[in-house]
């Protein structure tokens, strides 16, 4: 079997998660290029999958100013960095995986798909979760009819404290207007989830929420403006004690690359953005958010985000007029209730992997899909930048004071 020939660009956290499926799976996938400006990450990309110096480019521009070289490409750039790679790719016929979101831009989410329409080509978002084992039981027990008619949703992502102090408040997606909202950069898998497990349109949906806690009205007395400046304060987010010897991620992230030095680590934190104070950052995301919505034959779903959980998981409950869901991602376990029988059903997953095996799940998936066979459920554009929609008018009504948005004339 001939590998798919493929050309990485962006070669960070999210583009190495994907592209690993190369090395356990070679006749099935082929890195023949990169595109990364950040200089050890684009050496390492290279000595990691053999590719060819001559094609170790810095941009994405380089990579569109051939002809056509590969079969496809994994965009895998910050949030704001999608959109012109991706109309560049549509353009010169290449098939994409698009790391989510689409695009800041509802605008832009809708050019995407209408743009992979028109070329023909297959444009894969990167809505992980509905890959994972997880999601996928709980949508087969759904279609089974064993728990009836779908009537309400109740789902919460635990954001958890930690990554969001390293990634919505000192990290990339702090920032609304260099990123994305939050509930676009983190809660698109979710609300993707929602309309994909439900099967139905979202009708309206109003929202609430607000940066609560990481800002400077909470900052404690005699606080510096960076851990490393000697803070007096006994702080669960003392970079001191997150970085030197916590998470290896959080560690890798502040410094730029894998596997770094405890000298590395603390130099990035004395100069760069993770040594910050949390509570003395140039972060405006939320750190908290409730959306409530109505679809189509009276289903109602509540989504709620929150930052100050210990874990970062996901639980979810669905209750149907023959019984009930109930699931939680950081146990890997679902329990299905029967209401004719009365019992209770205990259902163990097994995931292993990033985002719960959905990393590798949707790499499955996109390959069989390149390759021409039927995949139910693939995250393609035109449904992603469709889901995408429920995040604009979430962060719309949330401006707003709550109104309530009616989903059919929003974006028109």
């Amino acid at each position: 079997m001939t590998p798919i020939k493929a050309i990485m660009i962006g070669a960070g956290q999210r583009g190495n998660a994907y592209a690993v499926h190369a090395l356990s799976h070679p006749n099935e996938l082929e890195f023949v290029g990169v595109a990364e400006p950040h200089e050890a990450r684009r050496n390492q990309f290279l000595e990691k999958y053999n590719i060819d110096r001559a094609n170790c480019l810095h941009t994405w521009e380089e990579v569109f100013s051939r002809e056509k070289w590969a079969d496809v490409v994994f965009i895998c750039t910050p949030d704001d960095v999608h959109y012109e790679p991706v109309m560049a790719a549509i353009k010169q016929g290449y098939d994409v995986l698009l790391e989510k979101p689409i695009s800041p831009s509802p605008k832009e989410c809708k050019n995407v798909a209408a743009a992979a329409e028109a070329k023909g080509v297959k444009v894969v978002v990167c809505h992980v979760m509905r890959y994972t084992p997880f999601c996928v039981a709980i949508k087969n027990i759904i279609n089974s009819g064993e728990i009836g008619k779908i009537t309400t949703v109740v789902h919460n992502e635990n954001v958890g404290n930690e990554h969001h102090s390293h990634s919505f408040t000192r990290g990339n997606w702090r920032n609304t207007k260099e990123s994305s909202p939050m509930i676009l950069q983190k809660s698109c898998h979710d609300m993707d989830m929602l309309q994909w497990l439900i099967g139905k349109n979202c009708l309206r949906l109003s929202s609430f929420g607000s940066l609560s806690y990481f800002n400077k009205d909470n900052c404690p007395a005699n606080a510096p403006p960076r851990c490393t400046d000697g803070c007096p304060i006994d702080c669960e987010y003392d970079t001191r004690k997150l970085y030197m010897k916590g998470s290896e991620w959080f560690r890798s992230v502040a410094v730029g690359h894998a596997n770094p030095t405890d000298d590395e680590v603390e130099a990035a934190l004395k100069t760069g953005p993770y040594g910050r104070c949390v509570f003395q950052c140039d972060n405006d995301v939320v750190d908290h958010q409730v959306v409530s919505m109505e679809f189509e034959d009276g289903i109602t779903a509540i989504f709620s985000m929150s930052s100050f959980t210990p874990e970062t998981s996901r639980s979810i409950k669905i209750m149907g007029t023959k019984g009930q869901i109930k699931g939680h991602t950081a146990h890997d376990t679902i329990i299905v209730s029967n209401f004719l029988t009365g019992e209770d059903k205990d259902i163990d997953i097994k995931s292993s992997g990033g985002h719960g095996g959905g990393d590798s799940g949707i790499m499955r998936s996109f390959i069989d899909y390149i390759r021409g066979k039927e995949v139910a459920d693939i995250s393609h554009a035109q449904i992603s930048a469709k889901n995408h929609l429920l995040c604009f008018a979430a962060e719309e009504s949330r401006h707003n004071k709550g109104a309530v948005i009616e989903m059919e004339a929003y974006g028109e």
